[in-house]
């Protein structure tokens, strides 16, 4: 008779007893055949148990990056994630400030350099070259520099871009140093959403992150406009102050990422490459062309191309828009900028612990629903008040979008796809930040900027769509 015991292990030795051989009285030919038969099957058997072994092992191994567990870091555990934590706060701050002023800063680049709205524009379009580099160099970086390079790297183009602005250049010159601000922003960007990411507490973590990003966009047009309007200051003194916060930037990222080189980065990431298959192939070919990542990433990328799309049209052209359209004051327009992006960052905070209670899919699909609402509100009450307000509360409501999308790639990616997807991801929303606002731009040329409304509600429409597309996500890791 057969037996099958499984040992503790999941691809542990199966061990089968053989059959015993029963010799009956009789013939000794007989009984020889009846040996001779009972090793026959012996040998069957163990044929048949290698065989299931093999195809277990191997299903197992090829699952393993989807199914197996790995501890997760914590925000203060390791002690230098502290460090390196609050310096990714810091760097998001910059980048939000970078982001907002453009907005702010819009209307004086447009007197002082005596553009059109098309060609005024272009300083929306111009960092589109820095984040396509940025998605391309982003996992070459980490696997021959580490964390450590894109410390280094997104520092310092934050820096030479504002030390260019700060000099009034001629305007070509300009548009060429916002991609170096859009490179910088996109190397820090998916570098630091993609270590998040995959902390304890993403979600939690992942708002503040965004938060301090909002909290750099709320400051950048408050600052930028109380500049120009109420000290009466030309537009590119603000870049005075950009110098002075990215040198601090670099004084702060360098060093706390400095022990996380090239063979940190490769030694975290790879557990999850099971075959040498995958150690073979470009992780970024893999997560662009591989079936079960491509889905993904592809996602994810174009709600981001989307949703940042929105967020930068919205917080760039709401100033010109409560000028020219409502009828606002200067001073009082460019405050409305600063409430957009308040409500961004409350809502990324705020909403950053509500987000995982209810689960990203359905959080989002509400979220959306409500910046929609308010949306249809801020472009159809021709009131200016009713205009600010509505336009704080859809920020609320955007706000938590783009870390639900990095916390979606991080969930439904191996952990080795993380930083290339997430790099893809982020480099399509710096695209949107820069195709659509400049669209908004152009189209405003021909229709007024009163255009900004209905392209707005036509991007989240699409952004929802894209969220739905998405496969359904595992619960927490944490």
């Amino acid at each position: 008779m057969r037996d099958s015991r499984a040992t503790g292990s999941l691809t542990g030795a199966i061990e089968l007893e053989p059959p015993q051989a029963r010799i009956a009285p009789g013939n000794p030919k007989d009984q020889g055949l009846n040996v001779t038969t009972n090793a026959t099957d012996i040998q069957e058997a163990r044929m048949e148990r290698d065989l299931d072994l093999e195809t277990f092992s191997a299903d197992s191994q090829q699952e393993q990056p989807a199914t197996v567990a790995h501890a997760l870091e914590k925000w203060n555990e390791p002690s230098v994630n502290i460090n390196r934590l609050f310096a990714t706060f810091w760097s998001f701050v910059i980048m939000g400030a970078n982001d907002a002023a453009y907005g702010a800063l819009i209307p004086y680049l447009e007197t002082y350099y005596n553009l059109s709205y098309t060609i005024i524009s272009l300083v929306f379009l111009s960092p589109v070259v820095g984040y396509a580099a940025a998605a391309i160099l982003n996992n070459s970086i980490h696997m021959y520099l580490g964390q450590r390079g894109v410390a280094a790297l997104s520092s310092s183009a934050h820096l030479l871009a504002y030390v260019v602005n700060s000099v009034h250049p001629p305007y070509p010159v300009l548009i060429v140093s916002f991609m170096f601000a859009g490179l910088g922003n996109g190397l820090a960007d998916s570098a630091w959403n993609a270590w998040i990411a995959n902390l304890g507490n993403a979600n939690e973590l992942l708002g503040l992150l965004h938060g301090f990003y909002g909290l750099g966009a709320v400051l950048s047009p408050l600052i930028a406009t109380s500049l120009v309007t109420k000290a009466e200051w030309p537009w590119f003194t603000f870049y005075y102050l950009m110098i002075g916060g990215a040198a601090i930037e670099l004084g702060l990222t360098l060093p706390a990422f400095w022990a996380a080189d090239k063979h940190d980065f490769r030694k975290r990431t790879a557990h999850s490459n099971s075959s040498d298959q995958h150690q073979k192939e470009s992780r970024l070919k893999q997560a662009l062309f591989s079936k079960s990542a491509a889905r993904v990433t592809w996602l994810c990328a174009a709600f981001l191309l989307g949703y940042v799309g929105t967020e930068v049209s919205l917080g760039g052209w709401v100033v010109t828009f409560m000028m020219r359209v409502r009828d606002g004051g200067a001073f009082a327009s460019g405050m409305t900028a600063t409430g957009f992006w308040i409500g961004i960052t409350v809502g990324r905070v705020v909403l950053g612990f509500v987000t995982p209670r209810i689960g990203e899919k359905i959080a989002i699909i509400v979220y959306l629903v409500a910046a929609m609402a308010f949306e249809l509100i801020f472009w159809l009450v021709p009131q200016f008040y009713v205009s600010a307000v509505a336009i704080a509360i859809e920020g609320f409501f955007l706000g938590p979008l783009f870390p639900a999308a990095v916390v979606a790639a991080t969930k439904l990616l191996p952990k080795h796809l993380h930083v290339s997807s997430i790099g893809i991801a982020a480099a399509l929303g710096g695209m949107g930040a820069a195709i659509f606002p400049f669209a908004v731009g152009a189209i405003a040329q021909l229709k007024g900027v009163q255009v900004l409304q209905p392209f707005a509600l036509g991007l989240l429409i699409a952004v929802l769509g894209f969220w739905l597309l998405l496969p359904r996500m595992p619960k927490s890791r944490d």
